[in-house]
This record gives C-alpha cells, sequence and structure tokens, in this order.
C-alpha cells in the first residue's frame, strides 16, 4: 500500500485502494466541525489485514484532546442541538448524511473493506446500505420521542413526563462492524437529541473518520459529532473516566466492558451501555431442514470471518443427525469463498490483525490437544500473507474444553451432540454469555418452546444472523446491559422527567 504525503493538510492522506485510485482521506482528530492535530502530535498505524502492511499513519488522540472534544459537544447540546431544536430538524439531517453515504457508497465501501477485511461486494451490497438505512430509521424516529400526559389527580393537579435527551455521550465501536457500530451508535444518539464523542477502534478508523466529512455536508452544527481516534488505554479510559460526558456506549469484549463500567462509576457514574461478547448456541432438531440448517449456521460462524459476537460459535444437533449434519457444514466450511478483500467474489476474508490470527489459531491447537477432532480447516490460509485462517469445524467436543466455554471470535465453530429437548436447552444455556441463540426444527410448537427458553436477547428461528433495525439487540448474563435497534435503542439515549403541575391544591402552614 502507497502513502503519499498530504498536500492539504497534515490531517489528511492519499492512500491507493484498489479499483479507485488515489483518494484523500481525514487521518487527524475531528473536533467541533474542524480537522486538527492531536495536543502532542503522536500517531498510530493502520495496517492492511489481507497484506499486514501499513496503510496510512493516524493520528492519536490522548486525554487533553478528548476534553476538547467533550466542551466542544457540550457547547452544542446546550446551544445548536438537544432540546433547541425540532425532532423534525434531527431527522431531515439523518436522511441527508445518509443520502450523502448512497453517493459515496463506492468509497466508504473500499475503505471498510481495506481497513477491516472485508470483501469488496460484502462493504458495498451489506455494511454501507444496512448502516445508511439504520439512520434512515431514527431519523423517521426523531419527532416521535415524546412522554406521557396523566390525568388521574381528581383534578387537583397535572402530571406529564418529558423523554429528554442524556447529554455528551462518548461511543466506543469496535473493528469487527466499523461502520455498522458507528450508525448503531450515532444514529439513536443524534435523533433523540444528545451529541456525540466517538472513539473508533484504532484497528478500523477510516470509515469513521470519513463520516466526519459528510457530518459537516450534510449540515450538522459544529460540535454534535467529535471523533477521537486512538487506543483504548489512552482516549478509550479518557472518555470513560470524564466528568462531563453523561452516558457512555461500548461494543466489545467482556474485560473491556467490565473497566468501563469501572470508570463510568468511579468518575460522575454516568449511565453505561454495553454490546459485549458472546458463544451462541444453536440447536438442530431432527425435522430441521438440514442443508438449509448447514447454510444459516455457516453463515452464522463464516460471515465476516467469524468475526462477529452473536456468531454461531455452539451447535449442538440431535444425535439421529449428527453425522449428516456435520457433513453438510464440513463442506459449507471448504466451500466458503475465501480471498482477498478486493476481489468481488471473496465473501470470507482475513481476520483483523495477527494478534488475532494466532489467538484463534491458539484455541484450534487447545482443542486438538483436548481431544476434539478438526473436522475442516484448522490452519492458516496458505494462499495470502495476511492474517487469513481457514473456516474450521471442531467435532467430539464436550462442555469443557476452551473451545467450548470461551468467546474465539473467528470462524471456528464447536459442534457437540444432545439426545432430548431439554439436554439440548441444558448445554445451549449452560454458559456465562446470553447474547444470541438459534433453533431449526420444523415442529412449530417446539421452536416456540424451545425459543422461550434459551437465555439469550435475540433468538432466530430456521434462521440466522438475520437483524432488523427496528428489532432490538443486545445481550443476556455478561452480553451486556441495555439494547441498541428498534424504539429501545433510541430510548437509551433519553432520560424521563416527571413534571408535577399544581392545579387546585393550597398548602396550609405549618402543615
Amino acid at each position: 500500500m502507497t502513502v503519499i504525503p498530504a498536500t492539504d493538510s497534515a490531517t489528511h492522506a492519499a492512500i491507493e485502494i484498489p479499483g479507485l485510485g488515489k483518494i484523500t482521506v481525514p487521518i487527524g482528530l475531528f473536533i467541533n466541525n474542524e480537522w486538527v492535530l492531536p495536543t502532542k502530535g503522536q500517531t498510530f498505524t493502520v495496517v492492511d489485514p489481507s497484506t499486514a502492511l501499513p496503510i496510512v499513519d493516524v493520528a492519536h488522540a490522548m486525554a487533553e484532546d478528548v476534553d476538547r472534544a467533550v466542551h466542544a459537544a457540550r457547547a452544542a447540546f446546550e446551544t445548536t442541538w438537544g432540546n433547541n431544536v425540532s425532532g423534525a430538524h434531527r431527522g431531515n439531517l439523518l436522511n441527508k448524511l445518509a443520502d450523502l453515504m448512497d453517493r459515496d457508497v463506492a468509497t466508504i465501501a473500499a475503505l471498510e473493506s481495506l481497513d477491516a477485511g472485508k470483501g469488496i461486494s460484502v462493504a458495498t451490497s451489506g455494511d454501507v446500505p444496512e448502516s445508511a438505512n439504520c439512520l434512515r430509521y431514527y431519523a423517521g424516529m426523531a419527532d416521535k420521542v415524546h412522554g406521557q400526559t396523566i390525568d388521574q389527580f381528581g383534578g387537583k393537579k397535572l402530571a406529564y413526563t418529558l423523554n429528554q435527551p442524556i447529554g455528551v455521550c462518548g461511543q466506543i465501536i469496535p473493528w469487527n462492524y466499523p461502520l455498522m457500530m458507528w450508525a448503531w451508535k450515532v444514529a439513536p444518539a443524534l435523533a433523540a437529541g444528545c451529541t456525540v464523542v466517538m472513539k473508533p477502534s484504532e484497528l478500523t478508523p477510516l470509515s469513521a473518520l470519513y463520516m466526519c466529512d459528510l457530518i459537516k455536508e450534510a449540515g450538522f452544527p459544529a460540535g454534535v459529532v467529535n471523533t477521537v481516534p486512538g487506543l483504548g488505554s489512552t482516549a478509550g479510559e479518557a472518555i470513560s473516566r470524564h466528568l462531563d460526558i453523561d452516558k457512555v456506549a461500548f461494543t466489545g469484549s467482556v474485560a473491556t466492558g467490565r473497566r468501563i463500567s469501572v470508570a463510568a462509576a468511579e468518575s460522575n457514574l454516568k449511565k453505561v451501555t454495553l454490546e459485549l461478547g458472546g458463544k451462541s448456541p444453536a440447536l438442530v432438531f431432527p425435522s430441521a431442514d438440514l442443508d438449509q440448517a448447514a447454510n444459516w449456521l455457516g453463515l452464522g460462524i463464516f460471515y465476516n470471518s467469524g468475526q462477529d459476537c452473536c456468531a454461531s460459535s455452539r451447535v449442538y444437533v440431535h444425535d439421529s443427525v449428527y453425522d449428516k449434519f456435520v457433513s453438510l457444514l464440513k463442506l459449507k466450511a471448504e466451500t466458503c469463498k475465501v480471498g482477498l478483500p478486493s476481489d468481488e467474489n471473496t465473501s470470507f476474508g482475513p481476520l483483523i490483525s495477527a494478534g488475532q490470527r494466532d489467538k484463534v489459531l491458539s484455541y484450534i491447537d487447545s482443542a486438538r490437544e483436548e481431544g476434539a477432532t478438526i473436522t475442516a480447516g484448522g490452519k492458516r490460509w496458505a494462499q495470502a500473507e495476511g492474517f487469513f485462517v481457514e473456516p474450521t469445524v471442531l467435532t467430539d467436543v464436550n462442555q469443557n474444553m476452551k473451545v467450548v466455554r470461551e468467546e474465539i471470535f473467528g470462524p471456528v465453530v464447536a459442534v457437540g451432540k444432545f439426545s432430548t429437548e431439554e439436554e439440548g436447552v441444558h448445554l445451549a444455556n449452560d454458559t456465562p454469555y446470553g447474547l444470541a441463540g438459534a433453533v431449526f426444527s420444523s415442529d412449530a410448537s417446539q421452536v416456540t418452546r424451545v425459543a422461550a427458553k434459551i437465555n439469550a436477547g435475540t433468538i432466530w428461528i430456521n434462521n440466522y444472523c438475520a437483524l432488523s433495525n427496528g428489532v432490538p439487540f443486545g445481550g443476556f448474563k455478561q452480553s451486556g446491559i441495555g439494547r441498541e435497534l428498534g424504539t429501545a435503542g433510541i430510548e437509551a439515549y433519553t432520560q424521563i422527567k416527571g413534571v408535577h403541575h399544581n392545579l387546585t391544591e393550597v398548602m396550609s402552614w405549618p402543615f
């Protein structure tokens, strides 16, 4: 990857992208609708996961830079945003932003593909349009946030509630879906009237930075959205502990979610929404369409190269159809379209980093050492220099294995057996996680019954990975706190104020 020194400023750089040629991308901090340099002048390097080569150096925000962003966000919240503008106006701006994404879909998708290792066709047809649709969903809700009137006091008083924006919100997003996680957080926050200080992952900041220019072009007031790329230990820690941030929303690991909760509690007890890890189970019953189940569960574990918090990483199959299902899933693994992200045919690209690749391979090694069978995959994909791991199917597993207990965050599925419905539900729930799950069966009563018994925030019946902007998403147990998407997503950025209006009561004294 060739990096050309910027000609316009130190906050932008030109990079060469396959199919688009040289394009100029922002690499600075976006504060108060301006591109600025970090106070201490530090940077970090973004790497192409398909080649292991550097793409560009990006500004590294420190606590002082986060503070600048928070001041800008607070000023905007109190003057040009928040309760100072109508919900309809906020919705119009979100729609304009979505239109700009449609206009620039080729560029945004290319950045997402380059930065995160996604197949270009996947980014073009999936990540970018779905993110724009999320903006439009919340644009439609921006003028529909309202409270209640409570008239139950015999004429003595009138009470009503106001659903008001929380205020300045820090948002920390992961690297597996950089643009979609940006949209999931920014869209409801802006629709509700909040302002944002956004920290994209240091591994994949390019699409979030590109969106800042579109934010300004769409007409959002200065300070409404600010972006401070940096490490979790610097920018992320500063956001979590800042005394003038009213809420922090985070998607990522359970360990980091715990640290953010502690930091929020030890600072100003800011509100926290956490979407954390998962070890999602799927139950396949004898009456299921096994080929369709294998297709859906192959999608569930191999989409995005397995780097998905709700990936179908634990599959339990009724022992009467186990061997047949395993043979089908093995075929799906062996026919995945593995390749370079720039190839239009690629649907399975590299993992995000060398560290992630090595972590996944170490889990496969542990499975082998503990007695599991590597039925498909199990090693590096040798046809590229990047961070590729083959789609992997593990069989002969048990509940005590690391690959069954711990989140791998890679293209590795453990396939176990069950004999009865009760045993299957027990195995599904035998985990500290509770993000998602699935049931495959043609018995309508069974799927309804089992879906209710699996302890997870999302359950798919005879499908997998089919999310919708209108349906809330979040976890049970250690998979998180709160919900994103749907009406719950915008409610997470509001707080309720009860107002008591005296009509006839007179206060005597002494009381």
